[in-house]
């Protein structure tokens, strides 16, 4: 596995997104899940992408489970700052919370969770409008000073956000969503600033939540559980376009004898070596593809093609409906 510097670490440069094995994509399976873990460890992916909220809580604890004996092997990313209630349809996010307090407690019963003295790479998931982002890093970074984290990071924030966090205390990573089909932080500045203050970008959903694949089910086919039927793009009235930007992909792939997920991944990849992608896996034929993608090497004539096809005005729908899009780029 080809390894990316992450901080002070040396990352894979594919990590795995452990989202879809407690949340949000249907239904899971803990065992299943934990032999993913383990295959992904055999594999050589060493860097875990969990947080707070996934579950909640039970991802955090799946991870515990799986590597509290191989702890030294891995390094494993949290994240806190989204409040959640249970109620009569399961756990739905409330809001944001990134006060001082909350940032130690969570940080504290993640420990707990992941059974581990230290969390590697912990993450404001996303900014609180109510509490200056001065005072959230500040006391992340009371976190790393007293040795319950080793690096710190933001999730979905501007480039305004990012640059006050970083003059607090150097942000080790910046994660967001990107993909050929998600490219904002080319246009609004993120991307360049991470790249100007030397903090790792890490792109979540760079298949497009598996629809860059050309192997997800229309949306109606989806469990009632599953995040993407909420989602516009994966609506019929855009779907349909989407598959024919899909289909360029799927051409390419054909050409190559590879996937079309792994084309999709590839591009990713391709974007500079400061970019460590974190796709999900909830089976282990989904993950030794995605893994194989670092081998892949596009042509330059290969990336235009991809990102010409997908430029921003030809991807029908938004990514998020309103509600968590208000929440984004803080």
């Amino acid at each position: 596995m080809q390894q990316r510097k992450l901080a002070q670490f040396q990352v894979s440069a594919v990590g795995l997104g452990c989202m879809g094995l407690s949340h949000a994509y249907g239904a899971q399976d803990e065992s299943a899940s934990l032999q993913t873990l383990d295959r992904a460890l055999e594999l050589g992916v060493n860097f875990f992408d969990t947080a707070e909220v996934y579950g909640p809580l039970r991802n955090e604890t799946l991870l515990g489970k799986a590597f509290k004996d191989r702890r030294d092997q891995i390094v494993i990313a949290t994240k806190f700052g989204f409040t959640f209630r249970k109620d009569q349809d399961g756990f739905n996010v409330t809001g944001t919370d990134g006060s001082p307090a909350n940032a130690r407690a969570v940080a504290e019963a993640s420990l707990r969770r992941l059974q581990t003295d230290v969390i590697d790479l912990y993450y404001l998931h996303r900014v609180d409008p109510a509490v200056p982002i001065e005072e959230t890093v500040g006391a992340m970074a009371r976190l790393v000073e007293e040795g319950k984290v080793r690096a710190i990071g933001l999730s979905e924030v501007s480039a305004e956000t990012l640059r006050r966090a970083h003059a607090v205390h150097p942000i080790a990573a910046l994660q967001s969503e990107y993909s050929m089909w998600t490219r904002d932080v080319e246009s609004n500045g993120v991307l360049a600033a991470c790249r100007e203050l030397g903090v790792t970008f890490v792109p979540f959903s760079p298949l497009g939540r598996g629809f860059l694949t050309g192997k997800l089910a229309p949306v109606a086919e989806l469990s009632d559980d599953d995040f993407r039927r909420t989602l516009p793009r994966f609506q019929p009235e855009h779907a349909e376009n989407n598959r024919k930007l899909v289909k360029v992909i799927e051409d390419m792939a054909a050409s190559k004898g590879v996937s079309a997920a792994q084309v999709a991944l590839a591009w990713v990849l391709a974007q500079g070596p400061d970019i460590v992608p974190i796709p999900g896996a909830k089976r282990i034929p989904h993950l030794e593809q995605n893994v194989a993608a670092v081998d892949l090497q596009l042509s330059a004539a290969d990336i235009d093609l991809l990102g010409e096809t997908f430029a921003p005005d030809k991807v029908s729908g938004s990514r998020y409906p309103a509600a968590l899009a208000a929440m984004a780029q803080k």
